[in-house]
């Protein structure tokens, strides 16, 4: 999956990170990880984590503005909701219908992606990861069933992550707290294999 592409550097707006510079790190870490089990050690995408997801976007915007010939900027945020199927490949209808975000001048649809519904969905991708991470009293059975992870909506997947996790020694599921720890140790090819935007996402980063 290796491969080369000198001439290309890829950096990347991440939804993420909070207001703190600890978390930002956290951040940049945990896809940086992924990144690397992905395939890409010999390539890696700069990650900046911009915080909220109306940051990611100005700092998106800002980036492809001032971009050299050759290099490639990507948005990476939640869907915070379904995408529906008349969007699917076209992330920017999609934005545009639920944030009211304009589709930048240069951009297409290939500058940005979706984690559906929200980066937590793809922890459900990896159940044995999560219960590797939490470890004893861990309630697998807490976690929403439903295989097709992109229409699990986000406040049902948060509130399984806290009842499968409230009684054990980690404690509560907490998005700053334990987020990016569990990412960086989920399964990519688990992530690819449940999410076809996740996959449509690696698949642009894994382009040669």
């Amino acid at each position: 999956m290796n491969g080369c592409r000198p001439s290309r550097s890829v950096k990347i707006y991440v939804e993420g990170g909070g207001d703190t510079n600890n978390l930002k790190s956290e951040c940049r870490r945990a896809f940086s990880k992924i990144f690397e089990s992905a395939g890409l050690a010999t390539r890696m995408p700069r990650i900046v984590a911009c915080g909220s997801r109306g940051a990611a976007y100005d700092d998106f915007c800002t980036a492809l503005r001032v971009m050299s010939a050759g290099d490639m900027v990507l948005l990476l945020v939640d869907s915070e909701g379904p995408v529906d199927v008349s969007n699917n490949g076209k992330p920017w209808s999609h934005l545009k219908a639920r944030d009211n975000w304009d589709h930048p001048p240069g951009a297409t649809e290939d500058h940005v992606h979706l984690m559906v519904q929200c980066m937590e969905n793809w922890f459900l991708a990896d159940r044995q990861a999560l219960s590797d991470f939490y470890g004893q009293h861990f309630k697998n059975h807490s976690l929403p069933a439903n295989p097709n992870i992109e229409q699990i909506e986000k406040s049902r997947v948060l509130d399984g992550l806290e009842k499968s996790t409230r009684d054990t020694q980690k404690g509560e599921y907490g998005k700053g707290k334990h987020s990016f720890k569990i990412l960086e140790k989920i399964d990519v090819q688990k992530i690819m294999g449940a999410s076809p935007w996740a996959k449509r996402f690696f698949d642009e980063l894994l382009k040669p």
